[in-house]
């Protein structure tokens, strides 16, 4: 009777981590809608265009409040329940294999890519010591990308490209499962193949706005672009 009831308790304990993983992927969807079109509409309005939806997505997620909740919070709370649903799930209802492609790219994000993005983008640029001299939120624009791509281009490639395809990748084949899971019709189902292909479409135009920065002349003053480059390199990967 006691076994029945854990086991009760551990398939609701799973149900609440799923539901969890579930309502906080909306969230972090919005905010990579909002934060991957300025890359991709350089296509069509270069780094300008690019840097004027950088700015006005900021008002989305680099508030105080935007920030804490609708960006940390959804993705603590999604990495948290995915992890611990791995970890506690039983053996009658073994989580996905960790060489899933849902698993490889949401790994490959979290434990490689995002981390060295952030520190690069955000932690690093704010440093108040020289040479970076805490770079501001309005000098932080598109020409700091570019400066990247032009001074470490093979790693900012690799970086930004192992990024937006591990984020797309997990996202396509999570947004899969949350419609199969959520909604009867199987009308939207789509087979593995097709899942890598629309993962692969989405991450084209973002790389090719990436490669349309790449070719545009550096329009910054040389002590900025120092500044640019001293807090790439706080980074260890743009160092050796």
């Amino acid at each position: 009777m006691s076994a029945k009831g854990d086991g009760s308790k551990l398939r609701h304990t799973v149900a609440v981590l799923t539901n969890v993983a579930h309502i906080s992927a909306p969230f972090l969807s919005v905010f990579l809608i909002v934060h991957l079109s300025a890359p991709a509409l350089a296509i069509v309005g270069g780094s300008s265009l690019s840097s004027n939806v950088l700015l006005l997505g900021r008002e989305y997620y680099q508030t105080g409040f935007g920030e804490r909740y609708l960006l940390f919070l959804p993705l603590a709370a999604h990495v948290a329940s995915s992890i611990t649903k791995r970890i506690i799930s039983p053996r009658s209802a073994p989580p996905r294999k960790i060489t899933s492609t849902l698993s490889l790219a949401a790994y490959s994000a979290l434990l490689i890519f995002l981390p060295i993005h952030f520190y690069t983008h955000r932690v690093h640029p704010a440093n108040p010591s020289p040479p970076i001299f805490e770079v501001g939120p309005s000098e932080l624009d598109y020409e700091f990308i570019k400066t990247g791509l032009a001074r470490f281009p093979w790693r900012s490639w690799i970086l930004y490209g192992g990024l937006v395809a591990s984020v797309m990748f997990h996202a396509v084949e999570g947004a899969q499962i949350i419609q199969a899971s959520r909604f009867a019709s199987r009308k939207f189902r789509m087979r593995p193949r097709t899942r890598k292909i629309v993962a692969g479409a989405a991450v084209v135009p973002i790389l090719a706005g990436l490669w349309t920065l790449s070719k545009e002349p550096l329009l910054v003053f040389a002590s900025l672009a120092e500044r640019y480059e001293a807090a790439f390199t706080r980074s260890w990967i743009y160092r050796f």
